[in-house]
């Protein structure tokens, strides 16, 4: 995979620290219901001979700014040392780092975006744009379209999206910014639109399915998380060595709404859900739950030691700091 020299030092720095362990703020967050004594296969980067709690270690859960509409799709720009996230209803990107007090303005309008990524650079903004019911491409105030159609339709409103080491998008497809009227599409799809431009429906679901929030755990064996908020599921893919997918499972049945969700190095998931965030091992075993003081909407690890989880919550956006880091959406 082709990456800028600072962002490499990134994943470089992310991939060393994959044993987990240290680090965190002392004091501890929030945890309920741990699981701390299920072993399983991590698939992690690194070798480790039992795995390791995510949450041990974990920090206060601490406050970013409130006051917006609905916020979601945070995702860390490497390139930049910081974060953005959307507040849908406002039509309006965000940016925020350390140090640098409260958020501010990084585009708006947005076409109302939601889920937000980078490209492999660590650099470029991709973006699932609501209003327009397109995923976009650029950093500036007229991003480019990277696809609005499949096979002649109209997309529904693509919610989030994840991004491949090959340079491919992953992307989910519910009609959550749209009614029933303006559907063209016949089914609720997960998508790959691969470098070259080509998009393929990876997933064409039922139209009771909710295709919400995904991740993607790039090392083999490779896998992508996609969840159906409908019917409070994770479901997994393979990814195969094309990058299409296969095999489509239940990973996990969180009993509460899931929605964005990121993975840390060890291969362990962390789910925005209506109960918190929860968290599971590869295997879905759950570690426990990070509460949060309003329900979560989405979740991505960054920082420039990967061990910052920046956590969307309605109309506010908090962080905790883990001692495991967690993998970057690119």
């Amino acid at each position: 995979m082709k990456r800028t020299p600072a962002v490499a030092g990134v994943v470089v720095a992310v991939l060393a620290a994959c044993g987990g362990g240290g680090g965190g703020d002392d004091g501890g967050g929030d945890i309920v219901d741990a699981d701390t004594d299920t072993p399983n296969d991590c698939g992690c980067a690194g070798d480790r001979d039992m795995p390791v709690n995510p949450l041990d270690g974990i920090g206060q859960v601490t406050l970013v700014g409130n006051g917006y509409m609905f916020t979601e799709g945070p995702q860390w720009r490497p390139s930049a040392d910081e974060f953005v996230f959307s507040d849908i209803p406002a039509n309006t990107i965000y940016r925020w780092s350390e140090g640098t007090g409260a958020p501010t303005v990084f585009r708006s309008p947005s076409g109302n975006a939601n889920g937000l990524a980078v490209d492999t650079t660590g650099s470029v903004l991709l973006a699932c744009e609501h209003g327009n019911r397109r995923v976009s491409r650029g950093d500036g105030a007229t991003p480019a379209t990277v696809v609005d159609r499949f096979e002649g339709a109209r997309l529904n409103s693509p919610n989030d999206l994840t991004v491949g080491q090959d340079g491919a998008i992953y992307f989910t497809d519910p009609p959550y910014g749209i009614q029933d009227a303006q559907r063209e599409l016949s089914f609720m799809g997960v998508f790959r639109v691969t470098a070259s431009g080509n998009i393929t429906a990876e997933h064409r679901g039922a139209l009771s399915e909710r295709p919400n929030g995904i991740a993607l755990w790039p090392f083999a064996p490779a896998r992508l998380y996609v969840g159906d908020s409908e019917a409070n599921h994770v479901h997994v893919f393979d990814v195969t060595t094309g990058g299409a997918l296969a095999n489509r499972r239940l990973f996990v049945d969180t009993a509460a709404t899931p929605d964005g969700m990121a993975v840390d190095t060890s291969g362990n998931l962390f789910v925005a859900t209506s109960a918190g965030v929860q968290v599971f091992s590869p295997d879905g075993t759950p570690w426990g739950v990070i509460s949060v003081p309003m329900q979560p909407s989405n979740v991505a690890f960054g920082g420039v030691d990967s061990r910052t989880l920046l956590i969307t919550a309605r109309t506010a956006v908090y962080r905790v700091t883990l001692a495991n880091p967690g993998w970057p959406r690119f």
